[in-house]
């Protein structure tokens, strides 16, 4: 009888050593590995490959642009690039119950009833389980097709049968290869059977869905390499405990990153978001200092945020920072250049600051506003209600401009504000109906507006 061999994997990162390590040597974390069998000796079933061995000269291949089909909502289809493309892997991760499968279920709909074949696969409900959600979403009327299954040969067997369009895996860490000795939802199983739809995806020409689970963190669960194997990671984010949903992309190998998607959900399911800055700016306070707006760039998206802060005395003598929706580095050093440059003694008092409605701001145009929302709050004088500040703040405290300026003013013009505070550099702007001021620097901005 052959002797079983063992392996020790790491359950973050796929490192593999021959025995057990307390600290993993490749991602740093602790107590992450997990003993599992290596896959029997003269195995060739599961030898990847999807060219068959075919080499060309690059000048010889042919190339042509690849076809997309909707996904029935605009919002998803810009997240995605204009659609989904056909020989595509997507992967979608998200908290448990935020929407996932609810979304997922929605786009087959819409494409099963464009003369397009689905095959929608769960290895956690059955089809009745998966029958009463769409009584309840109204949909499944097209040619939409569902298989309560987990071993990923008979889910390969009914593949080649039934040829899909679009293939729906809901969850990855679910399916397992019966060829890899170890448990569903382990590393090998994972990175296997991925590879295994991969094959799939790429051979017969269609588009496959497959669902991820999240760590604490919020990572997709599983090695990293899963998300490199894939074209598109999607992100489904959002509290389960309030109705709107952010989707946004942060690798898409057929379009732009930056983009996300709003969806609010329902009753009757996702319905998405028209215009999110009403959506961000809904609830505001009237005349309440410490709150002021910003226009971000999503993309090519412009979104009015709403920022928030708090600034406190703190008896204890060390100052708390709290930041939500913003990096807390960037914030620290924004409020050392307020103290510097604009003489607000704030070094011993406690900074609170929210980005509402749940986004995270990335980039440096919402320095102004954050700036701003920290100083109204700390002298106690509200910021002017019809106002927008846009500008990134240098360290010198002086104000740079930033791009898509105009895009963002008209924005705030449709939402029914009348002045904007911008940096000078800012200075080609056309066919705006507001009130313009041009500043350079942190001391102008606050003699202005307090």
């Amino acid at each position: 009888m052959a002797k079983i061999k063992t392996k020790f994997v790491c359950q973050e990162c796929g490192y593999e050593t021959a025995k057990w390590l307390g600290k993993c040597p490749s991602c740093g974390q602790w107590n992450t590995f997990v003993e599992e069998m290596e896959s029997r000796d003269g195995d060739t079933k599961n030898q990847r490959g999807i060219s068959r061995g075919k080499i060309e000269k690059i000048q010889h291949i042919t190339s042509s642009k690849k076809e997309r089909f909707s996904t029935g909502s605009a919002e998803m289809d810009r997240v995605l690039g204009g659609g989904i493309i056909k020989s595509s892997l997507i992967l979608v991760g998200g908290d448990p119950g935020i929407g996932k499968s609810t979304l997922l279920l929605q786009v087959a709909d819409y494409v099963s009833r464009n003369n397009l074949k689905v095959l929608y696969i769960s290895g956690e409900e059955s089809g009745e389980q998966i029958k009463i959600r769409a009584d309840r979403l109204g949909v499944g009327e097209g040619e939409l097709y569902v298989l309560a299954e987990t071993n990923i040969d008979i889910i390969k067997e009914f593949v080649e049968k039934e040829e899909p369009d679009l293939l729906i895996l809901d969850s990855i860490q679910t399916i397992y290869s019966p060829e890899v000795v170890s448990a569903p939802g382990s590393v090998s199983q994972v990175r296997e059977v991925t590879a295994m739809v991969m094959r799939m995806t790429k051979v017969r020409n269609m588009a496959s869905f497959i669902v991820g689970h999240v760590t604490k963190a919020g990572a997709i669960a599983g090695p990293r390499v899963l998300e490199h194997m894939v074209d598109t990671v999607l992100y489904f984010e959002g509290e389960r405990h309030f109705s709107y949903r952010i989707l946004r992309a942060v690798k898409n190998r057929f379009g732009s990153t930056n983009e996300i998607g709003i969806f609010e959900m329902r009753e009757q399911g996702l319905v998405e978001v028209e215009n999110p800055s009403e959506v961000f700016l809904k609830g505001r306070p009237v005349d309440s200092y410490g709150t002021v707006v910003t226009a971000a760039m999503e993309g090519t998206r412009p979104v009015l945020i709403e920022i928030q802060a708090l600034v406190t005395y703190s008896p204890a003598g060390f100052a708390n920072r709290v930041m939500t929706g913003i990096d807390k580095n960037r914030a620290s050093m924004l409020i050392a250049v307020l103290e510097k440059k604009a003489g607000l003694g704030i070094q011993s008092s406690d900074v609170f600051i929210n980005v509402t409605g749940g986004l995270q701001l990335r980039e440096p145009a919402s320095d102004l506003a954050i700036l701003c929302a920290v100083a109204s709050s700390f002298k106690e004088i509200p910021v002017d209600f019809k106002t927008v500040l846009i500008g990134e703040v240098g360290l010198t405290g002086e104000i740079r401009g930033v791009n898509s300026i105009e895009k963002r003013l008209t924005e705030a013009q449709k939402m029914g504000f009348e002045r904007a505070v911008i940096a000078e550099s800012n200075d080609t702007i056309k066919d705006i109906n507001m009130e313009i001021i041009h500043v350079n620097n942190i001391r102008q901005v606050m003699d202005l507006l307090f």
